[in-house]
């Protein structure tokens, strides 16, 4: 199948299918006659385990582990266990982390009870208040794919 079958077939953009071929993800597909790539029901396997392993939210570098350890069936699934474990690991942190956004979304939201003029908006005047002092009383969170 074409590249776009593929796409169609397994709900992920062209762009990312080349991504993944590129990073080495799925196998380099062979090109046809009129240089097209063509890809095969194992591409299109391997993709849906690389997009499931995406939706548990698993960086590609871990998905490079698994399909390594995957790809030799002989081994035990020790290192799967392993990476498994330190992946909800990094998952309970995020978890904390967003209840703390969520705790200090919601003591800013209560600076502001009923509406006011803007110059007088309590969250708005906090916000301006914790820009001037520089960082705020935690630096900067970036949640998703932190790790």
């Amino acid at each position: 199948m074409r590249i776009g079958d593929l796409a169609e077939a397994t709900g992920t953009a062209v762009e990312t299918i080349r991504f993944y071929e590129l990073e080495g993800l799925i196998p380099a597909a062979r090109r046809a006659d009129n240089n097209y790539r063509v890809y095969s029901a194992a591409h299109a396997e391997r993709l849906a385990f690389i997009r499931h392993c995406r939706n548990l939210d698993m960086t590609l570098d871990e998905i490079r582990t698994l399909l390594r350890l995957r790809d030799a069936p002989a081994r035990d699934c020790g290192g799967v266990n392993a990476l498994l474990d330190e992946h909800i690991g990094h998952v309970a942190q995020r978890i904390r982390e967003l209840r703390s956004l969520e705790r200090d979304l919601k003591t800013l939201r209560a600076r502001c009870a009923v509406p006011h003029a803007l110059g007088e908006c309590g969250i708005l005047n906090e916000l301006d208040s914790a820009a001037t002092r520089g960082s705020a009383r935690r630096p900067h969170r970036h949640i998703r794919g932190t790790h």
